[in-house]
């Protein structure tokens, strides 16, 4: 197979957070066209594919001439989901890219697929340090990740890690990107793993691959995105495209 990345969005229209995220307007469009055309901008990616389980969301694609795919309602996670879409896509690497990522930048985009194409990582994935992000290290919301001195992931979790004793030196925490690549044949690999023990307790799918032992890389950056975690974010969503005007 001839390199080719491409990336998939997942877009469920069921949340129990915020039901309808995808649709959701920002400036008078849908969120999901915003992540659609940022994605896009990606230099290194061939092309850009939504992977839904709902009409309303396939329409509103068709509507902005995006392409999208209907996938089965019963995945579990974004990744099974991603896996699904990819069986019909020609490509060597796969970017996985939320679709609740209005923001997500062109230039992570392309250096974190340029690292997947030159180590031999498993997988691949972004964080900034919390004190560029905006983000409270307490908000549950907010994944944490620490890595090694190679800067793979130990862990990823939604409780505040490293823990500091009293007395102990104090270590950055690290706000992790829902955002991954992993080659195909790692894609097809990783779905084929149940659920372990520490996904479901977190619900944190990347736990999956860190409990089979797969090596998951962290590019840390100093850009930072906004997810739309809450309706409350769209404001904010909002308010930064202004200032990029």
């Amino acid at each position: 197979m001839h390199k080719r990345t491409v990336a998939v969005i997942p877009a469920r229209y069921g949340s129990t957070r915020f039901p309808g995220k995808p649709l959701a307007l920002i400036n008078g469009q849908p969120m999901i066209q915003h992540t659609y055309h940022s994605t896009l901008a990606c230099p290194e990616i061939a092309e850009v594919v939504v992977a839904t389980d709902d009409e309303r969301i396939m329409t509103a694609v068709a509507a902005f001439g995006g392409k999208a795919v209907m996938t089965s309602p019963d995945h579990k996670t974004g990744t099974d989901r991603i896996a699904e879409a990819v069986e019909q896509l020609d490509c060597d690497l796969v970017v996985n890219v939320q679709g609740d990522e209005p923001l997500i930048s062109g230039a992570v985009l392309s250096e974190l697929i340029r690292n997947m194409r030159s180590t031999n990582a498993d997988m691949g994935t972004a964080a900034v340090p919390f004190a560029l992000s905006g983000r409270e290290p307490s908000d549950s919301n907010a994944v944490k990740v620490v890595i090694d001195r190679r800067g793979y992931a130990l862990y990823f979790s939604r409780s505040l890690i490293p823990h500091q004793r009293v007395g102990g030196q104090a270590v950055e925490p690290l706000l992790h990107w829902g955002l991954y690549a992993y080659t195909r044949d790692f894609l097809r690999q990783f779905v084929s793993w149940p659920q372990g023990q520490l996904e479901r307790c977190e619900m944190l799918e990347q736990l999956r691959a860190l409990e089979n032992g797969a090596k998951i890389w962290v590019l840390v950056t100093k850009e930072h995105s906004l997810g739309v975690d809450v309706p409350e974010d769209i404001a904010l969503v909002e308010k930064i495209l202004r200032q990029r005007r």
